[in-house]
């Protein structure tokens, strides 16, 4: 079954090459030019990734990103993985943004090369693509957590958490390895399938989003920080 790609941008042109490109990669397309339009399809159809620009009228990418994630009576929705693509190329901006809750971000001018890249990596890593489930296993837990492998979600002692794509990627990689301590670059080359930049700041972004939301749940650092190293999942259970 094609997977669904929904292109939200206000550049007529720059939507149609993204569109024309992805249905010739036997991809699902639909489009919006606009945040109002684009905030309704979104309400109506689930998508398997989202590409969307930040400037758009009516409503602004990252409002449809924050709509999107404050999606609670639908989980899955709330989980779609979201690429940005911007000509805003501020290191400021592009924080912002992963922080609010976008798995990826692309400047413009941009390769659709790239872009398809980008696209089956999020696909993989949002299907669990970094671990591989041993016949029968359904889940993984420790430290109260548990990663439902076959619905692709996480929870807290039953409480559910919501993750975007990369951050369940980086927490599975630690759920599967709970005793090993893995570097930025560890992380980086696992989960986003690319060489690791010393001055990339996106490993900082995704992993300090993923430790406040397991801490405002838990009430405690369930990722430790291993001083000169990286980090590493927390021994032992709640108490």
């Amino acid at each position: 079954m094609a997977k669904t790609v929904f292109i939200v941008e206000d550049d007529r042109e720059i939507r149609k090459l993204l569109a024309d490109y992805l249905k010739a990669k036997d991809f699902e397309v639909s489009e919006a030019g606009d945040g109002r339009s684009a905030l309704i399809a979104m309400k109506d159809k689930l998508y398997d990734v989202i590409l969307m620009d930040i400037m758009l009228p009516y409503n602004s990418g990252t409002e449809l990103i924050a709509a999107l994630r404050g999606a609670k009576k639908d989980s899955t929705r709330a989980h779609t993985p979201v690429i940005v693509i911007s000509a805003k190329s501020g290191l400021d901006t592009r924080i912002e943004t992963l922080q609010l809750g976008a798995d990826d971000y692309i400047t413009k001018p941009f390769d659709l090369d790239e872009v398809y890249v980008r696209i089956e990596a999020l696909l993989r890593r949002s299907a669990g693509g970094a671990y591989t489930r041993e016949a029968g296993e359904e889940s993984l837990s420790a430290c109260g957590l548990s990663y439902d492998l076959q619905n692709n979600t996480v929870s807290y002692m039953g409480e559910p958490i919501k993750l975007t794509a990369k951050e369940r990627g980086l927490l599975l990689l630690f759920l599967k390895n709970p005793g090993k301590t893995f570097t930025k670059a560890n992380l980086y080359e696992s989960v986003w399938e690319d060489e690791y930049l010393y001055e990339d700041n996106t490993i900082n972004v995704h992993m300090s989003n993923l430790r406040n939301k397991l801490k405002s749940v838990s009430g405690r650092e369930l990722i430790e920080t291993v001083w000169g190293i990286g980090y590493k999942l927390a021994q032992g259970d709640e108490d």
